[in-house]
């Protein structure tokens, strides 16, 4: 399958088409997250039960960012080579038997292996949206990826918010079965676009074969602007991992799932926002300036606050990581030839998720080696300040024609 429109079939009416193409990549949005983010809430948990120190956890919240940047050049070779609906169908399946079977064995390696394969799964997934929105809704990019990047928050939100005070009681308190429950969905999630997805017009042609997936380094913009999106992870992913801990070093445990909720809710009105206003901010520094700012002021908060206040900053931390994700994640398709979409994202997470990796392994060392719970912020308040300085790179991206 290339980037090819999607064809005609059974006679549906362009307009159903689009609705149920931008439906299968709202749920796709939904099966990137609801894995990964079902490990916060009960990361105190697994700390005790597994007696795991602060860098083992921070190992263990940095390996999926690991992953979404070794697995990007691989995945997309698969889009290469297998298509990609058939590249997304792949992540689906191994995004949800890793996550299921994460809690499977009471050791840390077992752990560690089946979240490198929960997170391989998502890295094909990542690589792989960028080119289904290019070929099922090549008019309407930077919609299709304001819907499914809102589905992606919605998937960050549903665990971070239900993990605890539903499913948990549900399991018996079990947070290997709670990890079950969250894989579920995205089987589901598989099964239905296997069975609905929008045919591409070259499905039937093998064009696959004929793409090109090894990612083009010397595009020195693509470095710039991954560097950025890194900025972002490292402080997503961190301050996810470390809130939960800190808090109850701090006595204050009965805020965790206020402030994880909060910090994933947040992000749902940059969101909506962005998709009415994501075609004003393209190629404009002030978006990331501000958002910079922001991800500084919300580390402060967390680390000086208290209750509510740290509710609040969480929010303001959810809130400029997912402006500048939703920003960022329509680049590869707005930028680069239907075949070379691939190639790019995958370019892009690789620098991404590489500098999200080293984050939350830092801030733990930082923890574990002074006994200060509140240095394991300072790499997050350090990132926004490198967003701030690498944002006039967005002034030179190229305009291209559709």
């Amino acid at each position: 399958m290339s980037g090819s429109p999607i064809t005609a079939a059974g006679g549906t009416s362009p307009q159903a088409r689009i609705v149920l193409s931008l439906f299968l990549l709202w749920l796709a949005g939904n099966a990137m997250r609801l894995t990964l983010l079902a490990v916060p809430p009960v990361i105190p948990l697994i700390h005790d039960e597994l007696n795991m120190s602060a860098t083992q956890i921070g190992i263990l919240t940095g390996l999926p960012s690991m992953m979404l940047a070794l697995a990007a050049v691989p995945g997309s070779l698969l889009v290469a080579k297998l298509g990609m609906q058939a590249a997304l169908i792949v992540g689906l399946l191994l995004t949800a038997i890793g996550g299921a079977l994460r809690g499977a064995l009471p050791d840390i390696a077992w752990l560690y292996a089946m979240t490198i394969a929960t997170g391989a799964g998502v890295a094909i997934m990542q690589v792989t949206m960028p080119s289904v929105v290019r070929a099922w809704t090549p008019q309407r990019i930077a919609f299709a990826t304001a819907v499914y990047t809102n589905g992606l928050l919605i998937g960050e939100i549903l665990p971070v918010a239900l993990m605890l005070p539903l499913v948990m009681p549900m399991v018996g308190g079990s947070w290997q079965w709670g990890f079950v429950v969250w894989s579920a969905p995205v089987i589901v999630i598989a099964i239905i676009i296997l069975a609905m997805a929008p045919r591409s017009a070259a499905a039937s042609n093998g064009t696959a074969v004929r793409r090109r997936w090894w990612p083009d380094w010397r595009k020195s913009l693509i470095w710039r602007l991954g560097f950025m999106l890194g900025t972002v992870n490292a402080t997503y992913f961190s301050t996810n991992a470390f809130i939960p801990d800190y808090l109850r070093s701090h006595g204050q445990g009965e805020w965790i799932s206020a402030a994880l909720t909060s910090l994933n809710v947040g992000q749902l009105p940059a969101s909506f926002l962005l998709l009415a206003f994501a075609s004003r901010m393209e190629r404009k520094a002030w978006p990331y300036v501000i958002c910079g700012v922001l991800c500084v002021i919300a580390a402060a908060g967390i680390v000086f606050g208290t209750g509510p206040w740290i509710v609040a900053a969480a929010s303001l931390q959810g809130f400029a990581a997912a402006a500048i994700l939703v920003l960022v994640l329509a680049l590869p398709p707005l930028l680069s030839p239907p075949d070379d979409v691939h190639r790019v994202t995958a370019a892009m997470f690789t620098i991404s998720y590489s500098c999200a990796v080293i984050t939350p392994i830092i801030s733990g060392l930082l923890w574990d080696l002074s006994g200060i719970a509140a240095l394991a912020f300072l790499p997050i308040g350090i990132c926004g300040i490198l967003l701030i300085i690498l944002a006039p790179a967005i002034n030179h991206v190229p305009k291209i024609s559709q």
